[in-house]
């Protein structure tokens, strides 16, 4: 791995932080007090995103993408991380899982997904099923040439933007030595399917604007040529395609907590009390390095867990560590910043409060905190055969 990046990945640094800087940031206090993304807005980002050749960047050129790197990519989620969640949205990242499309699919979902046609969302938490992706009780069976699915999901990001969903469901169990196990099939659902319903969640006080839908299946029919791989493969597709979305969340984080800590750092220097730049007092000025030294850990975690995706390395450890620790430093970085500003930091003048709160989700969603660390115990324990 070399310490440094090539003119090509600082262009695309360039690139991205002065379109989150010019189309993003001027519109985040109207997402954050109305809870909404205005339409025009929304197009608005998509379209920029387009002509700067950006949109779906995270797939390859053979299929219409940029063909970036994951360090590449990687680098351009780390500086969409400094702006609103609910805003970026619009940037356009479809799911690579669309890459195990087959067939018709390829020009139903995969070609729309790429050239932002169409918009997809990714169903898989259910309210006894998040971390436990196995305990799903969404369930779908065979009836004829189609399936049948019911049940419902929740937390469903993007959803209410989506055309269509790609969605994780129970479709049989086999028994095993440590008791039953769920098969998991994926399908592709298009919105306004009969029997196919999405409707407002919960209101989340993490990125306002970035809402959580409910899905519902009710005898919903389906057929056969929605599956998406093969049939009881969900695990197979979900391996290969889906793991890599942990990268995704530390890089945001990083590029948050450097928007954060540019705050942290100009209040010091500009802020007086006794005299002098509150900066100089050591409470603070090692708080600064402090962070700084962790912001910079966090990214070099993140951006080697991405070179080693690009060597054909096995990285799934070095993945769950950067999402680990970029997501926990994060929530130490805004909290301290918020301390350094005092009582102003919890006022909305200042964007403080804001990215306090939004820290709070990463340590949880795709996959906890706790889940991570099972994962890297997991990986050095078992070659020991512990």
């Amino acid at each position: 791995m070399q310490f440094g990046l090539t003119q090509e990945q600082e262009m695309i640094v360039d690139t991205v932080r002065s379109f989150v800087e010019n189309e993003i940031y001027p519109h985040e206090q109207l997402v954050e007090r109305s809870g909404e993304v205005p339409t025009e807005i929304a197009q608005n980002i998509k379209n920029k995103t387009k002509e700067l050749g950006f949109y779906a960047c995270n797939f390859p050129e053979s299929v219409g993408g940029a063909g970036l790197t994951h360090m590449d990519f990687a680098l351009v989620e780390r500086e969409l991380g400094r702006g609103s969640m609910a805003l970026n949205h619009f940037f356009g990242r479809p799911q690579n899982i669309l890459m195990a499309c087959q067939g018709e699919q390829i020009e139903r979902y995969l070609l729309p997904a790429v050239r932002g046609d169409r918009m997809d969302a990714l169903a898989m938490t259910e309210p006894d099923a998040g971390s436990d992706v196995r305990g799903m009780n969404c369930s779908a069976v065979r009836d004829g040439d189609d399936w049948v699915l019911n049940g419902s999901k929740h937390f469903i990001s993007g959803a209410e933007h989506a055309d269509f969903f790609i969605v994780f469901v129970a479709t049989g169990v086999d028994e095993t030595p440590r008791g039953p196990k769920k098969r998991i099939t994926t399908f592709l659902v298009d919105r306004g399917t009969h029997g196919f319903d999405v409707r407002d969640g919960y209101n989340s006080v993490s990125h306002k604007g970035y809402k959580n839908c409910i899905l519902s299946f009710d005898d919903c029919r389906l057929p056969k040529e929605q599956v998406l791989g093969e049939v009881d493969g969900g695990f197979a597709v979900m391996n290969e395609w889906l793991y890599a979305t942990r990268l995704t969340v530390a890089a945001m984080s990083v590029g948050r907590a450097r928007r954060c800590f540019d705050y942290a750092l100009n209040y010091a220097a500009e802020r007086k009390q006794f005299g002098q730049p509150i900066g100089k007092f050591q409470g603070v000025g090692f708080q600064i390095a402090d962070m700084i030294t962790e912001i910079d850990a966090a990214d070099w975690l993140t951006l080697a867990a991405a070179w080693r995706l690009d060597q054909g390395l096995p990285a799934n450890r070095e993945i769950a560590s950067a999402k680990l620790y970029a997501t926990e430093m994060l929530a130490r970085v805004t909290d301290t910043t918020l301390q350094i500003f005092g009582g102003m930091g919890l006022m909305d003048d200042f964007p403080i409060e804001r990215f306090w709160r939004d820290a709070r989700v990463e340590r949880i969603w795709d996959g906890t905190s706790e889940i991570q660390r099972h994962i890297i115990s997991r990986d050095l324990l078992r070659p020991l055969g512990a």
